[in-house]
């Protein structure tokens, strides 16, 4: 196929014939295109690509590159010219976050061209994230490199050779389907060889990425037109005497205190004999020690030693290189820099440890170290001849160039980095090139963390980044780079006009490609030599080679690229290990690696990091060597070689240790071969997924990627709340109505009508309501069986009567099909109000002319003097109304016959002052407000207070025609309602979603509805404390069942696999799919806007509609209307009234559905059902609750079973100690026993208590794991203890403090933080009794005179050995079983900061007046994780050997002394709040308005912004407290810098300094006023709005 050059224009560059040549030779065939640097190589790649990207719709084209700044470079390039998506992966954007299929699978979608390092892609391919198939076109720049272990071979090795060969003759069909075929291969270099043999290299590169190596050859003119070739040059320097150099003051006292160093003060020679002298000489861990300790010596490998001794070599050769000043001045610059980072907080030198770091700058403090000199004598004398014919040949060629009316532009290509610096830095000062040339170097970019030799300083001397450079040259700022050979491939330097190679190319394509960076149309490039060698024959055979390789591949009759088969394997290939669902694999080369990297993502305990280790089998050294005198070793021993790898102790002993057979060659295939069996084994194991990458494998940034995600999915589609009047659920009858006998407190009962099933209520359901005057009133309800048709429509008008008195302003008259019907029971009809009503509908129809009668809202009301006059001034009202239009009732409370005094009489003439010719006529009505108390199921926060009474004349007073327990009706009828709803509501939940047949069925109705109460309901109790302590329970349960169901999982799997059960997108999932959200309490009872629910639709309300916010958790100020109406055929809720005022007002947008929540509140009602479970019926229920949703666990076992298999496996474990043991007991180590007397608690099974005190670092193997799981499964357990314990915590009263969510949080953070129960341990000991023998002074008698006798008396036997009774103190601390002499300092350190805070702590938490928990003083003590990871395995070693007894465990924690500390907690108010927090939360309410600031006054109000400011000097760090950026007078508080610990220190102790500064404590800032004060701030911030 041909494609024309006029059309294939990419920007302002046309294709040239050479390059459309290429191009259509790369669309018959995979090529590799030589070509020279600067020919338009990548143009060829970008056409080819777009032109794949046409063809190709169904695949991904590929652009490899070896380094990052390639990448990016043509990664630019390629976005620029195609109009096709293109994406960028290199190491450089955190290669950790591609080990993700999702992200994979995105980015793939998404891209047509994708560019990246080699490293990269076959990363993926091996864990299957990438199938070779997919994969249209490969395009390899530099594609020299595809040879050996290279990236680019591995690539094609064990993924493109794999696949079948393309078949020629599908090649233009475009969409075929052919994902197990292979891709095209395009390659780019400028040299496809490196030297050697023509054909050799050839057929090798060939072979690999199975190509032809092409040039053009018809257009070959036109290549060479442009491609201009440099003009080659010489130059020779003087050879420099070796036996006679140049002397180097600081070279000279650098070498001399060097020479007096002994490798054995070496503080790491040091470490290591003190860590062997404690290991066990029978452990691997010794023999590891002993073969490190004896490699170091032999090689002298410290940081220092070595360092300095590599510092020497680089400052001999810069010596005789660049001459005196330059070495000089880079020993100066080396041991400043050295001496800086070693006395600099800062993590200069990461790895290095502060003995090395101090020993390092004793070592510095004794070199004599002469300052340089910048005068031009000093740095021109002594300069090396190499330098002299440098800034010769550099001055000749800037001369040549301004001649030619060109500006001068160098490269300077020196192959060590150290001599770069210090040519750099001599050109920079040297009096005859300051002002001639702008220079700069340039070095490779590499920043990693990692280094740790002491040279990597050097990466520091510079400060300009590469594109600051290489920007600066092609600006023209800077006319002269010395470069590393960085800059010889690919790396856009601009074209310069001369090129200088300072070394001999290293191999031909350096040559080249060096060669190639001189591009001008008048360039040079130079070569140095030495005087007396120069035979040239180096670039003598380059320039043949180069000659053979273009008559090669342009030669027409070369034979193609030979069979793969026609070349032999590496012997050591081994064929991969492939997972067939996703096409992963596992090679010897790859084993090593991921082996390291599943270690590496282990959650780090801080003291221990995870890898693997490798032991050879024999060892490099015999043991003890490091102790011989002689330490040559004889004939050295060549093979084979066995390998052990021992992979961390969180493993089960099962899938620790791996050998090999001695039958390898080199010890890197035995330790490729353990590693790859390996990570098999791990495979196999179920620890790896079907990608082959450990389970627990996600980045940070991911995470944050999914939690991005997670929030765009933060809301759930859900149908409305179910009414439980009108039910569409089969189960439920529908047509009929129900009746039951109501009964409330002493009133009289009535009949209810409903269409559901009406549930009995006894006076065990508790249901009340709280009158102010009535006082408690019990609600039952008798279920009495079906309504006949007359007692419906007695019903209804009945109910009508009752409801109309008082939200009449909210019904429609006519609109009688309610969802619930009130009638009066027959033998507790008042006959008297019958009657009275009986008689004003006569005296209506009377009046009425009209034969078609027809009832009305008169029905209800009689004038009061009619009233009277007709019945007697009866004293049985319920209700009076005020005028005949007012629905504002009052309550009666006489007829009032005296006559009025002359101020009653002024005060009642101004209340009806709006009538005219008013007349005071007796008798009056005294009557007085009903109580606004409308919502009577809350309780009452105290007792009412009397009323007063007010007087209406009766001539303008209506009366209703209720009685008063009707009247009474009226005001609790809504009450009574919002109680029956919430139990239908979950009684309807329990029929429909657990089922009667459900143990959980048996959760009475009272704990449900809280369960089922959102916080907007305003209901006296809501999900919030049940959503707390069912978190709790959930985080025990499953982790109970994970730990069982995955013996092997070490406790970072455990984690993840928990995190991500008990995570609210999966509860979430559990309540969309069950649809419980239906059952999702809302709404809320609002008395004073309250109308009854219909079935039938009304006249929409003048408010409209206002559905609740399912996520609002304050408490409204103004309350919406609860009851709604409700259409037959829909469940859902909507709000009306009977007429309609303003049209505008209803055209507020009504909610749409299906309506939405939340996923937290969806995730949040699970976990208050399982709380609700908990209380009813304790774990087991919890346990049913849980395991019935499921939670994408597949199999659940009650908590007994669980623990059962748990104990088995221990006793499994000590049955097997005790067949391997030579004894019939096992030997266990002697702190278990201590610990049993510290904790108060004796093991059944010891294996429990052993696993518990084991660290990862232990080498001593009991065949048990180290801690993690034990202290995975504690942690559940402790906080199962202190939330039951603060869920029914009782103050001193003996009252339930029924804590809030928030303080239940303040106070389990409290007591559960890693630094209270680092306190516990290290304040947890026991006293034992020894006895020792001690020697006493007799007298003459034989009579012991004293426990001291002199040498002298021992000597005559003037003595008696006397056993004496001594106390040992044993510390809980000290029991840990380790391996590690950094644990050992940490805990005599931690324990001394402990003695210092002790009493402090103690005292603090001891107080009686005003206690505040001491978190200052905890924090002080900078305890390591250990101290707490041991308290939180040893309870859930406890938890286990007691099957789950949590009374034991409580007791347990009694003994250890937190339990008081909790119960001091909540009965004396210990101050729990924590100072930062108190601090943030107090600034959040000093709310500052806009407009105080001089700004906009519209602007909403600003907060007070805390902050805090840390500063690092003379080893100290401090911190101050920063408000609104300036700092609080007196904050600032300082600490001896010892890390991020003592950093949080400082900033805890500011924070606590500002809170006395300011008082906050002292004016009562409690967590409950600075919440309010909030909700205050935010009213305030609304009207500033």
């Amino acid at each position: 196929m041909n494609i024309n050059a006029s059309n294939m224009q990419l920007g302002p560059l046309e294709t040239r014939g050479y390059q459309q040549e290429m191009l259509d030779e790369s669309l018959r065939q995979n090529i590799i295109i030589a070509m020279d640097t600067g020919s338009g190589k990548t143009h060829i790649a970008v056409l080819r690509l777009k032109h794949e990207s046409e063809r190709e719709l169904s695949k991904i084209s590929w652009f490899l590159a070896p380094t990052v700044a390639l990448c990016e470079q043509q990664c630019t390039v390629i976005k620029n010219a195609l109009p096709v998506s293109v994406g960028l992966i290199s190491g450089a954007l955190a290669p950790d976050q591609w080990k993700d299929a999702n992200l994979w699978k995105a980015v793939l979608n998404t891209h047509k061209v994708m560019v990246s390092t080699p490293q990269v892609l076959l990363d993926a391919m091996r864990h299957g994230y990438i199938i070779m198939g997919d994969i249209g076109l490969i395009v390899f720049d530099e594609a020299h490199h595809a040879v050996n272990d290279d990236p680019y071979n591995r690539i094609m090795q064990e993924f493109y050779h794999t696949l079948p060969p393309r078949d020629p003759s599908l090649a233009n069909i475009a969409h075929r389907q052919r994902h197990m075929e292979r891709p095209m291969i395009m390659g780019l270099t400028a040299s496809p060889i490196f030297g050697g043999n023509v054909d050799k290299a050839f057929q090798t590169i060939e072979v690999n990425l199975d190509c032809k190596i092409v040039s053009p050859r018809r257009h070959r003119t036109e290549l060479e037109e442009h491609v201009h070739r440099p003009v080659f040059k010489h130059i020779i320097y003087d050879t420099p005497d070796i036996t006679n150099t140049s002397f180097s003051t600081n070279l000279a006292s650098l070498a001399y205190v060097h020479d007096q160093l002994d490798i054995e003060n070496d503080p790491y020679i040091k470490s290591l004999r003190n860590q062997l002298s404690k290991t066990n000489p029978l452990s691997a861990d010794y023999h590891r020690i002993d073969q490190k300790l004896s490699k170091t010596i032999a090689s002298k490998g410290t940081l220092t030693h070595k360092g300095l001794r590599d510092l020497i070599r680089s400052a001999n050769e810069i010596l005789l290189e660049v001459g005196v000043w330059a070495a000089d001045w880079y020993i100066a610059e080396v041991l400043q820099q050295a001496k800086k980072a070693a006395q600099s907080s800062e993590h200069v030198m990461p790895t290095w440890e502060s003995q090395e770091k101090a020993y390092l700058t004793d070592i510095i403090k004794q070199i004599m170290i002469t300052p340089v000199s910048y005068n031009p004598d000093d740095i021109v004398g002594d300069q090396s001849d190499k330098v002299t014919a440098l800034i010769q040949c550099l001055l000749n060629e800037k001369e040549d160039a301004e001649k030619e009316n060109e500006m001068f532009s160098g490269l300077v290509f020196v192959q060590r980095r150290d001599v770069v610096l210090a040519l750099t830095e001599l050109l920079k000062h040297h009096p005859v090139t300051k002002s001639e040339f702008q220079v700069s170097s340039l070095l490779g970019a590499s920043d990693s963390s990692h280094r740790h030799a002491l040279l990597d300083i050097t990466r520091k001397f510079f400060k300009s980044s590469q594109d600051e450079t290489l920007t600066g040259f092609k600006l023209g700022d800077k006319n002269l780079i010395i470069s590393t050979a960085v800059a010889e491939e690919g790396i856009d330097v601009q074209a310069c006009g001369c090129v200088i190679r300072w070394d001999h190319p290293p191999n031909m394509a350096s040559w080249a490609q060096s060669r190639g960076r001189a591009r001008k149309k008048r360039s040079t490039f130079i070569m140095m030599f030495e005087a007396g060698t120069m035979d040239q024959g180096n670039l003598l055979k380059w320039e043949k080679l180069e000659q053979e390789m273009v008559a090669r591949y342009i030669d027409p009759s070369r034979n193609s690229v030979i069979e793969q088969n026609d070349v032999a394997m590496d012997d050591e290939d081994l064929p991969p290990f492939r997972v067939e669902s996703t096409g992963a694999s596992l090679t010897l080369q790859s084993a090593i690696p991921h082996l390291n990297h599943f270690c590496a993502v282990m959650p780090h305990r801080g003291h221990f990091v995870y890898q693997p280790l490798y032991d050879l089998d024999p060892p490099d050294y015999p043991i003890g060597w490091h102790s011989f005198t002689d330490h040559h070793v004889t004939n050295p021993y060549n093979g084979p070689w066995s390998s052990t790898v021992t992979l961390p102790r969180v493993l089960d002993q099962q899938l620790r240790v791996f050998r090999t057979p001695r039958i390898y060659s080199t010890k890197v295939s035995a330790h490729r071969h353990a590693a790859f069996e390996a990570y098999k084994a791990l495979y196999a194991a179920g620890l790896l997924s079907d990608n082959l990458l450990p389970l627990v494998d996600e980045d940070p940034e991911v995470e944050e990627l999914k939690k991005d995600i997670e929030k765009r999915t933060s809301m759930a589609n859900v149908t409305p709340q179910m009414n439980p009047w009108i039910t569409d659920f089969p189960e439920q009858e529908n047509g009929d109505w129900f009746v039951s006998r109501l009964m409330v407190g002493e009133l009289p009962p009535i009949q209810m009508l409903t269409r559901s099933r009406p549930p009995l209520l006894t006076l065990a359901d508790n249901l009340k309501l709280h009158h102010p005057f009535l006082q408690t009133l019990d609600i039952l309800l008798e279920p009495m069986g079906n309504a006949s048709e007359e007692q419906i429509t007695e019903a209804r008008g009945y109910t009508r009567m009752l409801f109309w008195s008082i939200n009449g302003s909210r019904m429609k008259w006519d609109n009688t099909d309610f969802a619930y019907l009130f009638v009066p029971l027959s033998e507790d009809t008042s006959p008297e109000w019958e009657a009275r009503r009986e008689w004003w509908t006569r005296s209506l129809r009377n009046v009425d002319s009209n034969d078609h009668f027809t009832d009305s809202p008169a029905d209800l009301i009689v004038p009061a003097l009619l009233f009277g006059e007709e019945f007697q001034y009866p004293d049985d009202i319920g209700m009076v109304y005020n005028g005949a239009s007012s629905t504002k009732g009052y309550e009666f409370v006489q007829w009032r016959w005296n006559y009025l005094n002359e101020e009653e009489t002024v005060t009642l003439l101004e209340t009806y002052s709006r009538f005219p010719d008013v007349e005071i006529q007796y008798p009056l009505l005294e009557v007085r407000p009903f109580h606004p108390r409308t919502n009577f199921l809350l309780p009452r926060p105290q007792p009412a207070s009397p009323r007063p009474s007010l007087l209406l004349l009766s001539q303008y007073t209506n009366i209703s025609l209720l009685s008063p327990s009707e009247t009474h009706y009226t005001f609790l009828l809504p009450s009574i309602l919002r109680a029956l709803a919430l139990n239908l509501t979950v009684d309807s939940l329990r029929t429909n979603i657990f089922t009667q047949s459900s143990i959980l069925s048996t959760i009475p109705n009272s704990l449900l509805i809280t369960a089922m109460c959102a916080p907007v309901s305003q209901e006296p109790s809501n999900y919030q404390r049940y959503e707390t302590l069912g978190d709790t329970v959930l985080k025990l349960v499953v982790s109970l069942q994970l730990l069982a169901e995955y013996p092997l999982w070490p406790e970072g799997y455990l984690t993840k696999r928990k995190d991500h059960s008990v995570s609210n997108v999966i509860l979430a999932k559990e309540n969309t799919g069950r649809e419980i959200y239906r059952w999702i309490i809302r709404d809320r009872l609002v008395g004073k806007k309250w109308k009854p629910l219909y079935v039938s639709p009304t006249v929409p309300s003048e408010k409209g509609p206002s559905e609740p916010d399912p996520e609002q958790d304050k408490k409204y100020d103004a309350m919406d209307v609860e009851s709604t109406e409700v259409t037959a055929s829909s469940n859902s809720l909507t709000k009306d009234a009977s007429k309609t005022t303003d049209e505008k007002k209803k055209k507020k947008k009504r909610p749409k559905d299906p309506h939405q929540l939340s996923t937290k509140v969806l995730a949040d009602v699970i976990e208050s059902l399982i709380g609700a479970a908990y209380v009813h019926g304790g774990l087991s229920l919890g346990y049913e609750c849980i395991s019935f949703f499921k939670l994408n666990i597949e199999s659940w076992l009650p908590i007994p079973d669980r623990i059962g298999a748990m104990l088995g496996r221990a006793d499994n474990t000590y049955v097997s100690f005790l067949s391997t043991s030579a004894t019939e007991e096992i030997q266990m180590p002697p702190q278990l026993s201590n610990v049993e007397k510290i904790i108060g608690y004796t093991f059944l099974r010891p294996t429990l208590l052993l696993e518990a005190l084991t660290h990862p670092s232990c080498q001593e193997d009991h065949g048990t794991i180290s801690y993690e799981r034990m202290e995975f499964l504690g942690d559940a357990v402790l906080d199962m203890v202190v939330t039951d314990y603060l869920f029914y915590a009782k103050g001193k009263d003996g009252k339930a403090k029924e804590y809030s969510p928030g303080h239940i949080f303040l106070r389990k953070s409290a007591i559960v933080n890693a630094h209270i129960l680092a306190f516990v341990c290290l304040k947890s000991k026991i006293e034992v009794k020894a006895q020792m023998p001690k020697p006493y002074a007799l007298d003459r008698a034989g009579v012991k005179q004293g426990s001291t006798s002199s040498r002298k008396q021992r000597y005559r036997g003037e003595q008696k050995i006397l056993l004496e009774e001594e106390q040992h103190t044993v510390h809980l601390y000290k029991c840990l079983l380790h391996s590690s002499t950094r644990i050992l300092d940490d805990q005599g350190l931690t324990y001394a900061r402990f003695l210092k805070f002790e009493a402090e702590i103690t005292q603090e938490l001891e107080k009686k007046e005003r206690p505040i928990f001491p978190w200052a003083s905890l924090t002080r003590i900078q305890a390591p994780k250990f101290f707490s990871d041991m308290i939180e395995s040893i309870l859930g070693a406890v938890y286990l050997d007691s099957e789950g007894n949590l009374d034991v465990v409580r007791e347990v924690i009694r003994n250890l002394g937190l339990y008081q500390v909790l119960e001091r907690m909540v009965k004396e108010d210990l101050d729990v709040l924590h100072p930062v927090s108190r601090l943030s939360m107090w600034a959040a309410t000093q709310a500052v308005a806009a407009s105080d600031l001089n700004s906009d006054p519209s602007t909403e109000a600003i907060h007070k912004k805390v902050e805090y400011d840390f500063k690092k000097e003379k080893g100290r760090v401090s911190c101050a407290v920063l408000l609104d950026g300036v700092e609080l007078e007196g904050s600032r508080v300082d600490e001896v810098y010892g890390g991020k610990a003592s950093q949080e220190e400082v900033r805890l102790a500011a924070a606590e300094q500002a809170i006395k500064i300011l008082r906050l404590r002292d004016v009562g800032v409690s967590y409950e006023d600075l919440k309010k004060k909030r909700k205050q701030t935010t009213k305030t911030k609304k009207k500033i709005s």
